[in-house]
């Protein structure tokens, strides 16, 4: 066991009780904060692809995962893949889980999102931890999470004193420097989503073959808007109408390059376009913007997907895709993690997660749309794709075996905190 990890956990033994041999004898044990919510394929995916990492890096340690959310059957396709892993689920589950535990290892996500549990680690157990493959809200007002620069600065001084921090975008890693963060290990780590293994396929095959779509003859899209709606998708979040006339203000903006996309490939080449949500708004919001407001002749070779659908299942028709374009992050994560080309459209309202497609170099396929060139280059470059399908693949398989390396090393990080390298 390393001296940061051995003086942690003496120092537990005093503040615990717990016998201090037991610990370096047995198997490490690893609490997992993760599962942020439901309504998104992508904050879905974050759980799974961290916990396939540790799966792979770390087959040897006991894992507790620790959820926010876990409706919408998330729950049973996690016990499903990963039978191994406890969840700690009722506050007795989490008091022992931080008693049990080893190390507190902070999932990804578009922040520190579960900071007070934490805190509550720190003041309960004096254990080590880390952070894995975060972003760094800014305190831009134009961001969908700004925060107050006193927030942050807590923030970063409680991620200082774990054993990494990994920022899943550069230029949260940036920030994190500048405000003063002082972790042993500060880099620039995936987001865990990249790792994501998930399938479903019995369910993608049988949509694909009613909609009369060829494995590799399709690409896909997703839309979406400047805020997303959450008093669309989740109970009791109330109705913000300053986000909503944004969001009005600037669809037809954003979303025209993904109309103007569409009807070049499916004029241009044999290729169809299934549009696909990411978040729940998006079935509508597909039908609404895009599939309804294409010429006819477009319309007859474009399929709307009339639902949500869960990580794996998505997975499992991304792989059999041509690729994928729209303004969403996750499913380009998942795409590239599983060697499937994805664009990647942004804005200013989104946080800086988006330049990781920058640090992973795909810098040619991130599109900033409130950059009038760099917006009209969305048809073309997604045109590309379907047409230089080979060189599509071969830049995507670079970009992958970089995350993977990346991968490789943080797990390794990891493994030096556990006492286990």
């Amino acid at each position: 066991m390393n001296r940061r990890a051995f003086l942690s956990l003496s120092t537990a033994t005093f503040a615990t009780g717990l016998p201090r041999p037991s610990r370096a004898a047995a198997a490490p044990k690893i609490l997992l904060r993760s599962s942020w919510q439901t309504v998104n394929i992508g904050d879905i995916a974050h759980t799974p692809g961290v916990l396939a990492l540790l799966e792979k890096h770390v087959p040897e340690a006991n894992v507790t995962l620790w959820p926010s959310k876990l409706d919408n059957g998330v729950e049973e396709l996690l016990r499903k893949r990963f039978p191994r892993v406890k969840f700690a689920l009722t506050d007795a589950d989490k008091k022992a889980a931080i008693k049990e535990n080893d190390f507190f290892l902070h999932g990804s996500g578009p922040s520190l999102v579960g900071e007070n549990e934490l805190r509550r680690w720190v003041k309960e157990s004096a254990r080590p931890y880390g952070v894995y493959g975060i972003t760094l809200p800014s305190q831009s007002s134009t961001s969908t999470s700004p925060t107050q620069p006193e927030k942050l600065q807590k923030t970063v001084e409680l991620m200082s004193g774990g054993n990494f921090a990994y920022f899943r975008d550069s230029r949260s890693l940036e920030l994190a420097k500048k405000i003063g963060c002082k972790a042993p290990v500060m880099e620039f780590g995936p987001d865990g989503a990249f790792a994501v293994d998930l399938a479903n396929d019995a369910p993608a095959e049988a949509f694909l073959k009613k909609h009369e779509l060829e494995a590799g003859k399709f690409i896909c899209c997703i839309p979406r808007l400047r805020f997303s709606p959450y008093w669309k998708m989740k109970e009791g979040a109330a109705f913000d109408a300053k986000k909503h006339a944004r969001n009005e203000e600037m669809k037809d903006h954003d979303i025209g390059p993904l109309r103007d996309a569409i009807t070049r490939i499916v004029t241009e080449t044999d290729y169809k376009v299934l549009l696909c949500p990411e978040d729940k708004s998006h079935v509508e919001l597909g039908k609404l913007e895009i599939y309804d407001r294409l010429e006819p002749s477009v319309r007859k070779k474009v399929v709307w997907r009339d639902s949500y659908w869960l990580t794996d299942e998505a997975i499992s028709t991304y792989r059999r895709s041509g690729g994928l374009f729209g303004l969403e992050m996750h499913s380009p994560i998942m795409c590239v993690g599983n060697g499937i080309p994805a664009l990647v459209g942004r804005f200013a309202e989104q946080t800086t997660k988006g330049f990781m497609w920058e640090d992973i170099g795909l810098k040619e396929w991130l599109f900033d749309t409130d950059v009038e060139t760099q917006r009209a280059q969305i048809a073309e470059t997604a045109l590309r794709i379907a047409t230089h399908p080979e060189e599509a693949r071969t830049k995507t398989e670079k970009a992958r075996s970089y995350v993977k390396q990346r991968q490789k090393e943080t797990m390794s990080e990891l493994r030096k905190a556990l006492g286990l390298a």
